[in-house]
């Protein structure tokens, strides 16, 4: 499983989300930084994820949603991504607003940086409890 695949469906999935519960909120100061998660904040989603057996087969279901959405990219499918998109979205309501939340900020994340690969070696932690 591509997990930065997914994650970057799942930020793209609840971006109307943060993008409504952002409403009213003063804009970020000119040349501040974006702020991604921290390991506690991944930590304690995985957590309450791991916890509850129907949040990790609806994390799992999200997961199969990624793979779906990964060959629909190799074909170029974008009516597909969308419908995608959406079950993607439907399901993360489904996980809580500290998930939804959380896949917002992951989009800040440099996977390929120090923090960003050990933010995703939780969410792999999380993986490895799907059924393959």
């Amino acid at each position: 499983m591509n997990l930065k695949l997914i994650i970057a469906i799942a930020a793209i999935a609840v971006m109307p989300v943060v993008a409504q519960a952002q409403k009213g909120a003063p804009p970020p100061a000119k040349g501040a930084a974006a702020k991604g998660p921290t390991k506690a904040d991944v930590q304690k989603v995985v957590n309450q994820i791991k916890g509850d057996k129907a949040k990790l087969d609806t994390y799992c279901q999200i997961g199969k949603l990624g793979e779906q959405a990964q060959a629909a990219a190799e074909k170029k499918d974008q009516k597909k991504m969308a419908d995608l998109n959406k079950q993607a979205d439907a399901l993360g309501q489904k996980i809580g607003p500290d998930y939804v939340k959380l896949m917002g900020s992951m989009e800040e994340v440099d996977p390929e940086s120090k923090d960003g690969k050990e933010l995703i070696a939780l969410f792999d932690s999380l993986d490895a409890s799907c059924p393959k």
